[in-house]
C-alpha cells in the first residue's frame, strides 16, 4: 500500500537506511586491519526495486566492495574522509526523500479532510 502511496520514494527511503547503515559500520571500522568497506549501488537497487524485485534482495545485488583510493598497508579499504563524505551525500538523500514523502502524506491528510 505504501509503494502505491508514496510510489518509489518509500522504497528510496528504505534502501538509504540500509545504506547508512553500511557506511556507518564503514566508519566504525576504519582502523580495522583487513575491514572491507562495503556499500550499496544506490542507483542499481533503486532500478532493480522499481522491477519488482524485493528491497533486501535488491539491495543484496547491488552490494559492493569500495576500491581505496590509496590503498592502506593493512589491507583496510575504508578511507575515513570518503565514508563520511558518502553518509552525508546519503543523509542528505534520505532527508530530502523523507521530506517528500511527509509533504505527499500531508496533502493526503488535508484531502482526507476536506480542507
Amino acid at each position: 500500500m505504501s509503494r502505491d502511496l508514496f510510489g518509489i520514494h518509500a522504497a528510496a527511503l528504505e534502501l538509504r537506511s540500509q545504506r547508512m547503515g553500511l557506511i556507518a559500520s564503514n566508519i566504525a571500522n576504519a582502523a580495522t586491519p583487513g575491514y572491507k568497506a562495503r556499500d550499496i549501488d544506490f542507483t542499481a537497487a533503486l532500478r532493480s526495486a522499481e522491477r519488482g524485485i524485493g528491497l533486501a534482495d535488491a539491495a543484496k545485488s547491488a552490494a559492493l566492495y569500495r576500491m581505496p583510493v590509496m590503498p592502506s598497508l593493512d589491507g583496510n579499504t575504508a578511507e575515513l574522509q570518503n565514508e563520511q563524505l558518502a553518509f552525508s551525500e546519503n543523509a542528505v538523500g534520505y532527508s530530502a526523500t523523507l521530506q517528500f514523502i511527509r509533504g505527499r502524506a500531508e496533502t493526503l491528510t488535508r484531502a482526507l479532510k476536506g480542507e
